[in-house]
């Protein structure tokens, strides 16, 4: 069992293969945090420390007893208003306008299998012997308030979930103003707090730092997990490395906004959560009604970053992602945007669609500008009308000629948003989410359409349906193109209306999924803006960021391989110079970037010399050979973000036989010292052979002193290992 409960000392003992969480439930009612860290027997609460600490407050409860304070104690579930002055997990406030929520406990409840949230992605379990659900339930009895803390526990892959549900059992109205998902507290220690910040096309930067005295906060208020930060973050001791050391992870199963963090309080002790934005959040509940806080993936790793990340790679992989193509061989796209942005036909669609065929390309992505009146991006969004004179025929006219090549056809769509010059919006102004009264922002020069709303939501799907419908559409690129700045909505409580965006997102999105399941969806938020679990639950990949250049994609792949996969990494091979950066790049470099993931091509190839052509017809083949160990094998960071002279990971199968290593120098200099690179994760005492040069090395000492690179002649070269085990 990985889910115990010891009825004498009220101890929730949670085990996976290499860790243990433990909580307790004590004489007052408090669900308090007592462990969680490297698998262990016995219990934790021996770690707990009573003292009476001055200023901080005790509840009534514990009478003369100083020495009780929730203000020091750590706990699961920490609300506002029991003498807790940290961040706290919930703040309600009643129909009189009172703060406060006292928790106590109430009951448990263990079954086998994975709980599901409804209206909202979550970790499932493929079976219900691979995991476990431990709910708690706590209750504030003048509310009528129910808290029941939701624990998903999946020991094959040291995974543990955590998420919340808030229900108003009473007759009087309750109104949420905060709610996090997660928190762990630590009694002591000195951490490091790691996230991943950014802006648009530079997204998902690795930043290590000191956990200091007060609160270090990361967040989105855009309405969008964002460009800005990650929903993801670890807590890592000072000396933990790729491959020692130790580090907890916490990833928000949400796209919507979210503030996280880690806070060292007065005493030295630590608390990092997760949860909600509380930027334009105040969620009313009637009587009966609830909410659910989003989920929160977390592990632990005591063997360094390397293995949290595979932790978090797996759980993705195979119980955040569905469907048929969860795990089916991704279709190498070639995306007309950057090889001809607005200024197409339906000619010239088809010549980059013969040209692609000749390369060995899948699929052809036929990106904005195919829909009437939109020949830049500042109108139409909302009426997608197929412009037929453009293309010189219908879709599925033009999708069935693609199709005759044998290539398959994608489509590029953004359906939460509409135009001021648009049909849509001169026939429903109140869809667009607008303040009433005033001029609204504008981001590329259009607005958020309201999904709070029943009759937005059902216009967004039959549009979409539509298109599936009138042609062979297998693949739709879902962009996501400015922030939510006015929350405002005509028919939802505003304080609602945040949250509700996002349910009827994912309604809209799991409806399509569930009717057209043979059609690929890619997630993008003007390239990585909302690059969550939250998206990946319908959406298997996840267009990386609008930053085509390979030499800045080498920090973005870095920044996002701690929490996510390479299967859901969708990257391209664009031309030089790049349309973003200006820099050249070798062809080759450019594939080695873009073959970390879902990989395909972003130019023109009549644009491609002769000898270029060759080249993508090879990478196209190799990329195919390697496939599966890129997408389901074991991943492994060799060089650091900080690194000035080469980039450098692995992918190794599941036994470790097969070995593919990339390496991209960067800057070259004069008389440069020799690079040596240290591949990870081989079979100890074995030997592997390196197939292009049928040199033969021991594994041990690879993984101990490496092999030397040959020294670069220009900057930006591109290097591609291939070892397999020979005994």
């Amino acid at each position: 069992m990985s889910i115990e409960y010891d009825n004498n000392t009220r101890i929730f003992t949670l085990h996976t293969n290499n860790s243990t969480y433990q909580m307790q439930a004590d004489s007052f009612g408090y669900l308090l945090h007592l462990y969680y860290g490297r698998r262990a027997n016995g219990f934790a609460n021996w770690e707990l420390t009573y003292a009476d600490r001055g200023f901080s407050a005790s509840p009534y409860d514990a009478g003369n007893d100083r020495t009780y304070s929730l203000d020091v104690l750590p706990q699961e579930f920490p609300s506002q208003g029991t003498g807790d002055y940290r961040n706290t997990m919930l703040e309600v406030r009643d129909s009189e306008g009172v703060y406060g929520c006292d928790l106590r406990y109430d009951g448990y409840e263990i079954r086998d299998g994975k709980y599901s949230l409804n209206g909202l992605p979550a970790v499932y379990a493929n079976h219900n012997e691979e995991a476990q659900t431990l709910i708690i339930t706590l209750k504030n009895e003048r509310l009528n308030l129910s808290v029941k803390l939701l624990y998903g526990v999946l020991p094959d892959k040291d995974i543990i979930t955590r998420s919340v549900i808030i229900k108003n059992e009473g007759t009087k109205k309750i109104t949420v103003m905060k709610l996090c998902s997660a928190c762990l507290d630590f009694t002591h220690g000195s951490f490091d707090l790691i996230t991943f910040h950014g802006h648009h096309m530079m997204e998902r930067q690795f930043d290590r730092q000191e956990v200091h005295h007060g609160s270090s906060l990361i967040g989105s208020r855009r309405g969008m997990s964002s460009h800005q930060y990650n929903p993801f973050l670890i807590l890592a001791d000072h000396d933990t490395t790729e491959k020692s050391g130790r580090c907890w992870g916490m990833q928000f199963v949400y796209s919507g906004g979210f503030e996280a963090g880690a806070e060292l309080d007065q005493f030295n002790q630590t608390r990092v959560f997760m949860g909600l934005s509380q930027e334009k959040f105040a969620y009313e509940l009637e009587a009966d009604e609830e909410i659910i806080g989003p989920e929160v993936i977390m592990t632990f790793s005591n063997e360094g970053f390397g293995k949290l990340s595979q932790n978090y790679h797996e759980c993705i992989r195979e119980n955040i992602r569905r469907g048929k193509f969860r795990d089916a061989e991704r279709p190498i796209v070639l995306n007309t945007w950057e090889a001809l942005y607005f200024d197409f036909n339906g000619k010239k669609i088809m010549e980059v669609a013969r040209e692609a065929k000749e390369l060995g390309i899948d699929m052809l992505v036929i990106d904005d500008g195919w829909f009437m009146n939109r020949n830049d991006d500042c109108r139409a969004l909302g009426d997608w009308t197929v412009d037929e004179s453009k293309l010189g025929c219908s879709l599925g006219e033009l999708a069935n000629m693609i199709n005759e090549l044998g290539l398959k056809a994608g489509l590029w769509v953004e359906p939460e948003m509409i135009s001021e010059d648009s049909r849509l919006y001169r026939e429903h102004p109140d869809w667009a989410m607008i303040i009433p009264n005033e001029k609204p922002t504008l981001g590329r020069n259009q607005l958020v359409l309201d999904l709070s709303r029943n009759d937005v939501r059902e216009y967004i799907f039959n549009v979409i349906s539509s298109i599936l419908e009138q042609a062979n559409i297998e693949y739709l690129k879902w962009d996501y193109n400015r922030s939510i700045n006015e929350a405002f909505s005509h028919e939802t409580d505003n304080g609602k209306t945040m949250y509700d965006y996002m349910l009827g997102l994912y309604e809209i999105l799991e409806r399509i999924n569930s009717c057209y399941p043979n059609v690929l969806i890619e997630g993008c938020a003007g390239g990585g803006g909302r690059f969550d679990a939250g998206m990946l639950y319908y959406t298997p990949r996840i267009w990386c960021s609008d930053n085509t250049d390979a030499i800045d994609r080498l920090k973005i792949h870095y920044g996002t391989s701690f929490g996510y996969p390479a299967s859901v990494l969708s990257a391209h091979v664009s031309v030089c110079p790049n349309h973003q950066t200006g820099r050249i790049t070798p062809l080759k470099t450019r594939y080695i970037a873009a073959m970390s993931g879902a990989f395909g091509y972003e130019l023109n190839p009549s644009f491609l010399s002769a000898d270029e052509k060759q080249e993508v017809i090879s990478q196209i083949e190799q990329y195919k050979q390697n496939s599966k160990i890129i997408n389901e094998g074991l991943y492994y960071r060799l060089s650091a973000p900080d690194c000035e002279t080469f980039c450098a990971w692995e992918y190794i199968s599941r036994d470790g036989s097969k070995i593919l290593l990339n390496v991209i120098t960067l800057l070259n200099h004069g008389n440069m010292s020799q690079i040596y690179v240290t591949p990870k994760g081989l079979t100890p005492g074995a030997f592997y052979r390196d197939i292009e040069s049928e040199k033969i090395y021991a594994a041990d000492i690879l993984m101990d002193s490496g092999f030397p690179l040959k020294m670069p002649t220009r900057d930006f070269e591109g290097y591609i290992f291939r070892f397999e085990r020979i005994q």
